[in-house]
């Protein structure tokens, strides 16, 4: 899950999500560092899930949250890397 800085890079004060134009550079790395973290653990929660899966005897609830919790770190993944695609004029 994101941290309270990255949430507040998100919206502007009316609500509305910010494009690339208005990250200065401390905003873009704070969310390219928020993007590194989130990767490692998508990445760890991979090989979690691959070598309870490879146990039946496994507890499948625990299988089941790793799996949410990797699809929720997937989205805020997609959602932080669209922060830092520049807008494209109309």
């Amino acid at each position: 899950m994101p941290g309270p800085a990255v949430d507040d890079l998100c919206h502007s004060s009316r609500g509305q999500a910010l494009g690339n134009h208005s990250l200065t550079e401390e905003e873009r790395a704070q969310i390219e560092g928020r993007i590194a973290i989130l990767e490692i653990e998508h990445h760890d929660l991979d090989d979690v899930i691959a070598r309870l899966s490879a146990n039946p005897g496994q507890d499948q609830l625990q299988l089941r949250r790793f799996k949410k919790r990797k699809l929720v770190l997937k989205d805020s993944l997609a959602r932080l890397r669209a922060m830092l695609v520049p807008d494209i004029p109309a």
